[in-house]
């Protein structure tokens, strides 16, 4: 049994809560939870999909590498969950002291999962070529860029971006996390698990080095342009970064193109259409940039974090932690992608009205809470099957036990 699922599995019930308050607290209803929108991102980003990552990239590169089932580290367990919890607590009554020590010891989990992936990737290995693939540097850079985060929003309490001479701190802070940690990560588990979910090859193999290079220095210039303040960097590291993009997801829909049994699974069009919402504040970053009247830049750069966690980061994770809840509790069956019809439909349809709720002042509110009554809808099917795959894993456990 893998102890991050389980909390993962928490986070999302967390999750469920978190998102129906934000639908009240948008008609003003429960106005006392208004200052709790970052901790709401951060049960999903931080929650859900950071324990659902730790607790699977080192059996996948020990997979890709034919090693042995890693043993379980408990000393990472115990620093990461220690130090989310922390976080949790301190940002909503901004405890300095909670901030500083959640942040360290998460600091502290990342880079010894790090550590373990470099350590368990063999330099040469008969029958193995190691750059066959490379879904482990995927990890590495996505941990990395982890760490930055780590430092920039712990960093937000202290004032550590005037040393750090860091312009647009809170930019930065998401950029490391979304277009660097989880953009990658996300890349590296579908490189890894596309054969068997999709039961194919992903469509062009060979494109997985390039897109790793377009993808880490895309995201490395979406960090340096607001750190610098800079569009000599921002500019092409979104261009780089959503060629990346585009290309990787063509690698998922081309081999399924015409294949209607592949095609009538929700959870593969969840993975597709979550990356609509990773894209659509890309498409309107030139805009911004440019000062194009008639866009709304300061509202968008407000809403637009979490349309992409709920529209991309969470709707991921409603076809990949049950993926990977299957693998666990139920190793004897075949793993399929999580979610069904209405957690995907509800999903983008809480995206679509998020983004119109931006661009509509006056019905703003009433917008903003459909979309997170939509979001809460999706939710609750997928921790449903969360839940049954679990009591189905641990009820045959027993029966072999007695």
């Amino acid at each position: 049994m893998n102890p991050y699922y389980l909390m993962s599995a928490l986070f999302i019930g967390a999750a469920i809560l978190a998102s129906s308050d934000t639908a009240l607290t948008s008609l003003n209803l429960l106005p006392w939870f208004n200052g709790l929108r970052w901790v709401r991102i951060h049960l999903i980003t931080l929650g859900v999909m950071t324990q659902v990552i730790f607790g699977t990239l080192p059996q996948l590169v020990a997979i890709h590498y034919k090693r042995p089932r890693p043993a379980f580290r408990w000393d990472i367990w115990l620093s990461l969950n220690a130090g989310l919890i922390m976080l949790l607590l301190g940002i909503p009554i901004i405890n300095q002291a909670l901030i500083y020590t959640g942040g360290t010891l998460v600091f502290i989990a990342v880079s010894l999962l790090i550590s373990q992936l470099w350590r368990m990737r063999p330099a040469h290995q008969a029958g193995v070529r190691v750059t066959e693939r490379g879904s482990w540097r995927f990890y590495i850079a996505g941990l990395s860029f982890f760490l930055l985060g780590i430092i920039i929003g712990t960093g937000l309490w202290f004032g550590w971006a005037t040393w750090l001479q860091i312009q647009v701190p809170l930019e930065v802070h998401i950029h490391a996390n979304s277009w660097g940690l989880m953009s990658l990560v996300f890349a590296g588990l579908i490189i890894d698990t596309y054969a068997v979910w999709a039961g194919r090859p992903l469509a062009w193999p060979r494109s997985i080095t390039p897109i790793f290079w377009l993808m880490t220095f895309g995201a490395l210039g979406l960090v340096l342009g607001p750190w610098l303040s800079s569009r000599w960097f921002t500019v092409p590291g979104l261009i780089m970064h959503q060629t990346a993009t585009f290309w990787l997801v063509l690698n998922v829909i081309r081999p399924l193109w015409g294949d209607k049994a592949a095609l009538s699974r929700p959870g593969v069009w969840h993975i597709i259409t979550s990356y609509m919402w990773i894209s659509a504040p890309v498409m309107v970053a030139p805009l911004i940039l440019l000062g194009v009247r008639g866009i709304p830049g300061a509202t968008i750069e407000a809403n637009a974090p979490q349309a992409l966690v709920y529209g991309w980061i969470l709707q991921f994770g409603f076809a990949m932690v049950p993926f990977f809840f299957r693998r666990t509790f139920l190793p004897h069956e075949t793993a399929r992608l999580g979610g069904n019809w209405l957690s995907l439909i509800a999903a983008n349809l809480g995206g679509v009205f998020l983004w119109v709720s931006i661009f509509n002042e006056p019905m703003g509110p009433a917008l903003h809470a459909i979309a997170y009554v939509l979001w809460t809808i999706a939710i609750v099917p997928i921790a449903i099957e969360i839940w049954q795959i679990a009591r189905e894993g641990l009820a045959r456990l027993d029966a072999i036990t007695e």
